[in-house]
């Protein structure tokens, strides 16, 4: 599928084949034990078999360091290095979620407000509620996802800069999937709406009620929302063939080009379009993971599995889905056994940001890929998953994550 690029990445199961690919990895500070070492055999083990081109890793306990490493290239004879900055995608939307929530407990914003009430224009907007914005059971379409008209647009000029009224475009003229709150869907269509509401219901940008509300009080210096498709330096690169089929390239021609300065503004509301280091989606996995900046019953909300019995794959939903142990949306964190996670993927780089209470864990992974990741039409997995299940397997026994069927 063309589209699988950008599908949920918790949802892609694709097994890769393995290659050849050497591991060079590069420690900002002493290894405290020797799951140090366990996880970096494990690095290299999937680096080889999901044909990755750099892993960044971050791995604490309770706040304390058990490894922080990088392993493989940048750049033709640029290793990688745990400084360098990249794109957390989806990452961002367990901060929107958080701030929807902080909102909410500080009563600016009602989680069961309509969304007509700043949003009046946007068709169905009188149906739907913040609440239903956020765990993505509004019934909107994505515009994304199973939309071959975007798919064309986006890949054809890949550095284009998109507004949040041309990306709404593609969704919200359609009929909703189904009466909202009656099933889910993941679409990057509710993040949108829910930024540009809570723009109107605050009368500031998201940029700055992320910094100040969420990234600030997290203290996470060195997250911050992106203008343009520039990254801070050192930076991470990219690089994908997932144009192939958009550029008619024949099966067999290599194609392999660089991502890393892809617009991507189409990925998330506006303001919520970040670079991080490995260093921030830890610290995040933690303080998100715990909940340090919400109430009980607002934490409660955001990893709640409530959706599990009550939702259903649907005929022309690309990402309808029943919730399972192995996926369940909250809001704005995915349930995953007894993990809480985010998986982003786009552009040629995925990653995971995980957490388990149980232990006070967190598992932060950034990965590249190699030309040899890319199938005959350019399609790829987020082998970050991958790596994630297994450390948090060889980390955690008795928790491990569990591993969706094949």
């Amino acid at each position: 599928m063309r589209y699988s690029r950008r599908v949920l990445a918790a949802l892609c199961t694709v097994a890769l084949v393995a290659s050849c690919h050497s591991v060079a990895d590069e420690s900002t500070a002493p290894a405290t034990d020797s799951r140090a070492d366990a996880v970096m055999r494990i690095v290299g083990e999937v680096m080889k078999d999901s044909h990755l081109r750099a892993v960044l890793v971050r791995v604490t306990e309770d706040g304390r360091d058990v490894v922080t490493r990088a392993a493989g290239e940048s750049m033709t004879g640029v290793p990688a290095t745990p400084a360098m900055h990249f794109r957390n995608g989806a990452v961002a939307i367990s901060y929107v979620a958080t701030l929807l929530l902080r909102l909410a407990e500080q009563g600016t914003v009602g989680l069961d407000d309509r969304l007509s009430t700043w949003l009046p224009d946007v068709p169905n907007s009188d149906r739907v509620t913040l609440r239903q914005l956020g765990q993505m059971t509004s019934g909107y379409a994505d515009y994304v996802i199973g939309n071959p008209a975007f798919d064309d647009a986006s890949y054809a000029d890949p550095f284009r800069q998109w507004e949040p009224e041309e990306l709404l475009a593609y969704a919200t003229s359609k009929p909703l999937l189904y009466e909202p709150g009656t099933n889910w869907n993941y679409a990057h269509t509710n993040y949108v709406l829910l930024g540009l509401a809570l723009e109107k219901a605050t009368g500031k940008d998201m940029a700055t009620l992320l910094s100040t509300r969420v990234l600030e009080p997290l203290g996470l210096t060195a997250t911050a929302n992106s203008v343009t498709p520039d990254v801070p330096s050192p930076v991470l690169h990219s690089f994908t063939s997932e144009r192939r089929k958009a550029l008619g390239i024949p099966p067999g021609t290599p194609f392999y080009e660089e991502s890393t300065f892809w617009n991507p503004s189409w990925t998330i509301t506006r303001g919520a379009v970040q670079t991080t280091t490995i260093y921030d989606v830890a610290a995040s996995a933690s303080a998100i993971g715990a909940g340090t900046l919400l109430s009980r019953e607002s934490y409660d909300l955001m990893v709640s599995t409530d959706l599990r019995g009550k939702t259903r794959g649907q005929p022309g939903c690309a990402t309808c889905a029943p919730m399972t142990d192995g996926y369940t949306y909250g809001m704005g964190i995915v349930t995953s056994g007894d993990w809480l996670l985010q998986n982003p993927m786009f552009a040629g780089a995925a990653g995971v940001m995980a957490y388990l209470p149980a232990r006070k864990l967190a598992i932060a992974i950034a990965v590249t890929f190699a030309p040899e990741a890319f199938d005959a039409d350019g399609n790829y997995s987020n082998a970050a998953q991958a790596l994630f299940r297994r450390l948090g397997a060889e980390l955690a026994p008795e928790h491990a994550p569990p591993v969706p069927p094949k």
